[in-house]
């Protein structure tokens, strides 16, 4: 240490030294397809798909190929080109007000989000305690309201850190281990000699067709595949990203179709699809494998694995739309004072008390459906279709971005951008439609009670709301934020 560097009176005298020269932190494709793979893939889908038994490989390549690879590459053009996220490609795309309502959907299903996946972590649960209650509405209700509001709040307490960690291993603890071993134990279970309770001849490999409700599970996989589109904002660190983000892409592609395909199929070669509960159908197949090996004593650590990267990965989430919401809307003034206010940790603490009421009464319905797997379901459509409005917009937006303002400079331009955008939005078109219609394991039998469900849920929380903002839009609303989301 030179004379210079003593402080004097406890205070650091400056140092005059070149200024530092920040260089940009680099990954690598390997990388970037290892993270996407960690916010996309997860267990908890396997069930709804396993009910197709052979039929999920084809139920799950081809919204693959039609929406998972359009969303990731066009979503990685916009974000090399626009920072700010959905709200700023839709907004420079479209406009301001379509902006508000590609960021408020992308909130918005968050609130049907939590209790499907909060309905997985109670019917999980179960099995540590007593697996007949993973098919009890009241029960799983309990659990949905409980945990919700504990981490609303840790939430607004700045408490999630802790969990934020067990959430970023999310991978590895709660679905890269629990499948392996999903799908070793099911190898293992056919190699002994025990019949698949699911055929597995060539000619199943199609779904049956006994009308369009036979394919309707197939929307499920469009919410499995959703949110691809937020790790777009790394193709920057690239080294390479005209030629590195399309193999991160096709990489994190085939990873995470082998999760999602591989434990489903375990779980159709033992449990009956007859038999399939849509929440409790993962611990179902390790119930029943787990039996046969005589190590029943692992249930309760895997479902303990399971809940906590299911509970982590809903703390970590919790704040962050709810956050970048109320960004906009101080910049913009899009939603009245009362909704803008955050406590001295920064959590927009009456967003997410307005947000676990609404969570609240939605959690009714696990008590009121007579099948937790039908509200399960209901639920996981809601999400799908409010979610999906996002990606029509985006989609619309790329189109319009790349012919109005081509000279803005991305770091990575998609190719055949025009049609992947126009295969993207008609994929995605579709399967808001096939939503609507109930599908052929749904068990309550009244087609018109379900559309009514769906559709109210998707205008009410989806696409009321924005409205209604722009409708009552006052100058008050309007703060003096720094509007650095929309700059």
């Amino acid at each position: 240490m030179t004379a210079m560097d003593v402080p004097a009176e406890g205070v650091p005298k400056a140092v005059d030294k070149a200024p530092a020269i920040v260089r940009p932190t680099r990954i690598t494709w390997v990388t970037l397809a290892m993270m996407t793979t960690a916010s996309v893939a997860s267990l908890r889908s396997a069930p709804t798909m396993a009910v197709y038994g052979l039929a999920c490989v084809f139920l799950y390549i081809v919204p693959a190929i039609v929406f998972l690879l359009p969303q990731a590459l066009v979503a990685a053009e916009l974000a090399s080109g626009w920072s700010g996220g959905v709200f700023r490609w839709v907004s420079e795309g479209l406009s301001g007000p379509w902006g508000l309502l590609a960021v408020w959907c992308q909130f918005a299903m968050t609130i049907f989000y939590y209790p499907t996946l909060l309905g997985f972590v109670a019917s999980t649960l179960a099995y540590v305690f007593n697996p007949n209650l993973a098919d009890n509405g009241l029960y799983t209700g309990i659990v949905i309201v409980t945990v919700f509001w504990l981490g609303v709040f840790m939430s607004a307490r700045g408490g999630t850190n802790g969990v934020a960690k067990l959430a970023s291993n999310g991978l590895i603890i709660g679905t890269l281990i629990p499948g392996a071993l999903l799908v070793i134990l099911g190898i293992v279970f056919l190699a002994q000699g025990h019949p698949s309770a699911a055929p597995m001849t060539a000619s199943h490999l199609l779904p049956e067709w006994t009308g369009i409700a036979s394919l309707v599970l197939i929307v499920n996989n469009f919410l499995s595949y959703s949110g691809m589109e937020m790790n777009a904002v790394h193709v920057s660190s690239l080294r390479d990203p005209r030629k590195d983000f399309p193999k991160a892409m096709f990489g994190a592609t085939g990873l995470v179709l082998l999760i999602f395909i591989l434990p489903a199929l375990a779980i159709s070669w033992v449990v009956p699809a007859q038999e399939l509960s849509l929440t409790a159908g993962v611990m179902q197949a390790f119930d029943a494998f787990f039996a046969n090996f005589g190590i029943s004593w692992l249930v309760p650590i895997v479902a303990i694995a399971l809940v906590c990267a299911s509970v982590g990965g809903m703390l970590t989430w919790l704040a962050g739309p709810s956050k970048g919401l109320v960004l906009i809307a101080q910049a913009d003034g899009y939603l009245p004072r009362f909704f803008q206010r955050t406590n001295e940790n920064g959590i927009p603490v009456n967003i997410l008390v307005v947000q676990g009421s609404v969570t609240t009464v939605i959690a009714l319905l696990y008590a009121l459906i007579p099948s937790v797997s039908s509200a399960y379901w209901i639920l996981s459509v809601m999400t799908t279709q409010v979610y999906l409005i996002v990606y029509l917009l985006m989609f619309v937006a790329a189109v319009r971005l790349r012919r109005n303002q081509p000279n803005v400079e991305r770091g990575y331009r998609a190719p055949i951008l025009t049609t992947l955008c126009v295969v993207g939005f008609l994929a995605s078109a579709a399967a808001i439609v096939i939503g609507f219609v109930p599908p052929s394991q749904f068990e309550s039998g009244n087609a018109g009670v379900y559309v009514l469900i769906i559709l109210a849920g998707t205008v009410l929380l989806g696409l009321l709301p924005p409205w209604l903002f722009l409708k009552l839009r006052k100058p008050s609303w309007k703060t003096d934020a720094a509007a650095e989301v929309t700059s």
